[in-house]
């Protein structure tokens, strides 16, 4: 009934009357009250531990009409720190300056310094380290008058970049500056003389590059190669993104023709290319990849041939020994290894309403099996529809992962509360149910009677609904049995695949159904009367539970701000529910007042709350070391996983425990708070050394992907236990003291 009349509130909110204004101005306040509470002192220099970053001017002549300043972000790295090209290669993402400048004043394209190759494993990066200038020209109109009491300009800045070493941590900063208007302002007059002398120069010249036919190495011809590298070292690098395999060297080749010495350069094409573009722009750098000098030339060469995708033989070869078959191409397995993972997940069903993620939708059950007590025959279709709903679900949910998985895309089990937008609605449709529940409105009150209706002709599309939204919040955990099960379905074909999802929905409806089977327990329930009502508010606070679980999970992925907006949304919806019942011309204007604040208010803060923050994730992890810090845990935390920080700590004979998690896993959580905190357990994990690794799989990470489904799961929880010259070994979903201890017996205490 709750899920109908939702349902009929969003057809009611499509009515154009219904929007209005008045959340809004609580929305700015709200706004205003955080900008004053979120200022800081903003200056022309952000140190972070990494990187410390200063906003510089060379302005020799001052500030004249028709003159050109140079305003340059400085990053000094701290040993083996990086930052990002333009081209950022294999992995990595560009520095980026956004500029406020004053009227008159405006910003040139960004001047790359020259960058070096970095290698990272089988992989390649471009970027800079110790210290680097980005330079930007600053041109100032011909027209430009400043104000007759101006003494200055106040420049701003809003950089983002991300310093890599074996980890990676995006950060950002504002920067302000004020420059004089009359006099000489040089900060770095040499480090700005020497990024302008180096800045890159356009190589003139008939270039061409001409692809082979097996689509795997593409023949550059470069004409007028300059004067400078006559004599000496040079390469090439790719400045066009997605396409050359970076960590490949590329094969420099000179003939002389007639008198005329033509210079050709043969660079490997990624079997992972991302676009088959008519042209390609190229820098030419002087010396080596690794160690560039700093002059450098650009160029554009149009591509001859045909592009053609190919395997990577290499690579496949190396890794086929533990890659699973192609997911194109399923292998069907045997009949029998196909029924025991039936079972397996039919008893993972089974046992996920045990699981605490499941305890949150408890209400939407309980609700269902009180509203139809005075009728068996309804309850017992209610418990149909219920199963129906949870079968769908848990079909709709794995037809979409293996489609996905068939395009190439790495998705796991829980996918669906990896996104903002998701996590958000779901916590704002189950605040309204509990408003609803708790009597602040009724949805009848302002639906049509002819709507309002339906929810007694067909009480079974409630239980339907229930049945769908139960799945959506419980899913993303996985029960014993259901990890091993998820692990093996997804390199299935669809045909054996599909009955495996629905054997876990099956699993997770029993327990409903077999209420049904016998109905003589319904008759020791009271008598229809106000308890109803008592027991209809109290569902209302694991409604609101839910919420508070959810809108934590949405703080992982965007901040702080973002639940901020949310919260501001979620008002203005709770604030509106109340103006729609209201009668009468006063109750007419609320109505059209708070529709329009809504409306408004999920305009301007709803990007806020729906897209991931890109420095929430390092931000999550230095609070989770500062409360081990205060727990007294200091050289015993857990750090942010990595396969090849994984790789190292086994090749030098440390023993290893990962924790696969995310926030929106409840059982995760569960573990984390009990088990994972038990003193015994910290004591041993003391005694025997162990590297502790979390990945955290709350926001999408195909690395961790991967790795999950190396170990043949599919979902979080994953406990992976790696002793030293022995493989892996998998713990329970709901490990105890005594198991974890027990696998720690494998590695002797160390000194």
């Amino acid at each position: 009934m709750l899920l109908m009349n939702f349902r009929r509130l969003l057809n009611l909110l499509q009515h154009p009357l219904l929007w209005g204004a008045t959340c809004l101005l609580m929305a700015l306040t709200v706004h205003a009250q955080t900008l004053v509470l979120g200022q800081s002192k903003v200056t022309h220099v952000v140190q972070t531990p990494q990187v410390k970053a200063s906003l510089l001017v060379e302005a020799p002549q001052g500030i004249a009409a028709g003159q050109t300043i140079w305003l340059g972000l400085e990053l000094k790295h701290q040993p083996h720190w990086h930052t990002y090209w333009r081209n950022p290669g294999d992995s990595g993402l560009p520095t980026e300056l956004t500029w406020q400048l004053p009227a008159g004043l405006t910003a040139a394209p960004l001047i790359w310094p020259a960058p070096k190759k970095i290698p990272i494993g089988n992989m390649a990066n471009f970027g800079y380290e110790d210290t680097v200038l980005l330079v930007t020209p600053i041109q100032i109109d011909k027209g430009f008058k400043p104000t007759p009491l101006a003494t200055s300009l106040t420049i701003q800045l809003h950089a983002n970049w991300l310093v890599c070493k074996q980890e990676c941590i995006p950060q950002e900063g504002d920067f302000q500056l004020s420059i004089p208007l009359n006099g000489s302002t040089r900060m770095d007059p040499n480090a700005f003389q020497k990024a302008l002398q180096l800045q890159a120069s356009n190589l003139q010249g008939a270039h061409a590059a001409r692809i082979a036919t097996d689509g795997r190495t593409l023949t550059l011809t470069i004409a007028n190669l300059p004067a400078e590298l006559q004599n000496g070292e040079w390469t090439v690098l790719p400045q066009t993104p997605h396409v050359i395999q970076n960590n490949a060297a590329p094969v420099l080749q000179s003939k002389a023709q007639e008198g005329e010495v033509t210079h050709h350069v043969k660079v490997s094409v990624s079997s992972e290319r991302m676009d088959s573009p008519a042209k390609l722009t190229w820098l030419l750098l002087q010396g080596k990849a690794a160690s560039p000098t700093g002059l450098q030339w650009t160029f554009e060469t149009p591509v001859q041939g045909q592009w053609q995708d190919f395997a990577d033989d290499a690579n496949s070869a190396a890794s086929s020994a533990n890659a699973m078959p192609p997911l194109n191409t399923p292998l069907a397995a045997p009949f029998a290894t196909w029924a025991l993972a039936m079972l397996g997940a039919f008893a993972g069903g089974l046992l996920l309403n045990l699981m605490p993620c499941v305890f949150p939708v408890l209400a939407i059950k309980l609700l269902s099996i009180t509203q139809h007590a005075k009728s068996t025959q309804q309850m017992k279709a209610s418990a149909w529809a219920f199963t129906v709903g949870v079968l769908l679900s848990f079909l709709l949910l794995g037809g979409l992962m293996l489609a996905f998985r068939a395009a190439g895309s790495q998705m796991g089990w829980g996918f669906q509360l990896q996104s903002p937008w998701v996590v958000g609605g779901l916590a704002m449709l189950f605040a309204v149910m509990g408003l609803n529940l708790a009597g602040m409105f009724e949805f009848g009150a302002f639906a049509p009677s002819s709507v309002a209706g339906v929810q007694w002709s067909k009480p079974w599309v409630n239980a339907l609904w229930s049945g769908v939204f139960a799945v959506v919040i419980a899913s993303p955990c996985t029960a014993p049995f259901m990890g091993a099960s998820l692990g093996l379905a997804i390199g299935l074909p669809s045909w054996q695949a599909l009955p495996i999802f629905a054997a876990m929905g099956l699993g997770m409806a029993a327990p409903f159904m077999a209420m049904t089977v016998s109905t003589a327990w319904v008759h020791r329930l009271p008598r229809p009367g106000a308890w109803m009502v008592t027991f209809r508010h109290f569902m209302a606070f694991p409604m609101f539970a839910t919420v508070i679980w959810l809108v934590w999970v949405l703080g992982q992925q965007v901040g702080l701000e973002g639940v901020t907006g949310f919260l501001i949304c979620l008002l203005s919806v709770a604030f509106l529910l109340w103006a729609l019942p209201q009668t009468g011309k006063v109750g007419w204007g609320l109505r059209a007042l708070t529709a329009t604040v809504c409306l408004l208010s999920f305009w301007h803060w709803g990007p806020s709350w729906t897209q991931l923050d890109p420095g929430q994730a390092q931000t999550s992890m230095t609070l989770e070391k500062a409360a081990q810090s205060k727990e007294g845990l200091q050289g015993l935390t857990w750090e942010t996983w990595s396969e090849d920080k994984l790789a190292k700590a086994r090749d030098a004979g440390r023993p290893v425990f990962v924790d696969f998690t995310a926030a929106w896993c409840v059982t995760c959580q569960f573990n984390k708070k009990t088990t994972f905190s038990h003193p015994e357990v910290l004591a041993s994990f003391a005694e025997k050394k162990v590297l502790l690794l979390r990945a955290d799989w709350t926001r999408y990470d195909p690395a961790i992907t991967r790795a999950l489904n190396a170990l043949g799961r599919n979902g979080v929880p994953v406990y992976a236990w790696y002793a030293p010259g022995q493989s892996v070994h998998l713990l329970s979903e709901l490990p105890s003291v005594s198991e974890i201890q027990t696998s720690l017996s494998q590695v002797k205490s160390s000194p």
